[in-house]
């Protein structure tokens, strides 16, 4: 049996849709045999924010100081962090020794986390969305407590793109939106020879290109030995795209981007998802439509 995980709940952006839900999360871990704690501004709202800036800066804070936390799970995404990340002290974070896990707006927190520091932080499973789903998908539970508990962790992927390729460096990405928004910017980590992860939800597939469009010419798709999409998700064709969907975005990347690009990963707005660690090592080995991922270096 895996050992047992401190887990704490802390909203750092959006407010909680269905406060119920982290009742849930609370259950579904509590019964796996972990602990959960919840931080008292889990539930505040503030229009759209899980409080004030103040408070939700407040929050990061307190599940830093905690001693009864080993991984800290931010309740949900939407929007926030951006008003924070200037405001965040990562050398604080640093000292303090905590994992920090989410995805969607917390991309801003864990690319800024690496860059200003060097904390490496768990693209992965929310508490409201993920742990706190009326029926919590075995395949993210499965990977993230298998990524939380093992320095080397690897796994098996039906992937498309390029055959006989083995590519190593750091791994890092999120939501293709944040990583574009952080262009220009301290937060965005300067990584070369990367192995970079992307994902995005309610974007068209042109807002997609638009987007690959801005890292390629801020140079960042060409420092990296690889860039692996995963799911995009709850977007409309229309009659007027004659034929131009996701798949041609795709084709165009692979076409002009100078990077090789593999699709099918694990992971975004989607139940099933891998706990991907942002700022660790890895290793990509694709065989035939087969490919194999290999984590490290993350704790």
């Amino acid at each position: 049996m895996p050992q047992a995980i401190d887990f704490g709940f802390f909203a750092p952006a959006g407010a909680v849709r269905d406060p119920d839900a982290l009742a849930r999360a609370a259950e579904n871990l509590l019964a796996r045999g972990h602990r959960v704690v919840e931080d008292r501004g889990a539930r505040e709202r503030l229009q759209r924010f899980a409080g004030s800036d103040d408070a939700r800066l407040e929050a990061i804070r307190r599940m830093a100081e905690r001693d009864d936390v080993d991984v800290a799970v931010a309740i949900r995404g939407g929007y926030g962090l951006t008003r924070l990340v200037d405001r965040i002290d990562f050398a604080a974070l640093a000292r303090c020794g905590k994992r920090w896990m989410g995805h969607s707006d917390f991309t801003v927190f864990g690319l800024a986390a690496l860059a200003r520091a060097g904390i490496v932080t768990y693209a992965g499973p929310m508490a409201a969305y993920d742990f706190g789903a009326r029926v919590p998908s075995e395949f993210t539970w499965e990977h993230c407590i298998g990524m939380l508990g093992a320095r080397e962790y690897g796994v098996s992927l039906a992937l498309d793109g390029p055959s006989g390729a083995v590519v190593e460096g750091t791994l890092w990405g999120g939501n293709l939106t944040i990583v574009a928004h952080l262009v220009g910017t301290p937060w965005l980590p300067a990584v070369e020879g990367g192995i970079l992860f992307l994902e995005d939800t309610a974007e068209h597939p042109y807002r997609v290109e638009r987007l690959l469009y801005q890292l390629h010419h801020a140079g960042v798709l060409g420092r990296q030995r690889a860039v692996l999409l995963g799911a995009f998700t709850d977007y409309e064709l229309h009659a007027h795209d004659d034929g131009y969907d996701l798949a041609a975005v795709v084709a165009h990347a692979r076409e002009r981007f100078g990077v090789p690009v593999w699709t099918g990963l694990p992971f975004g707005h989607v139940r099933d998802k891998l706990t991907l660690p942002v700022g660790g090592r890895a290793t990509l080995i694709a065989r035939d439509g087969a490919a194999e991922l290999v984590l490290r270096d993350h704790a």
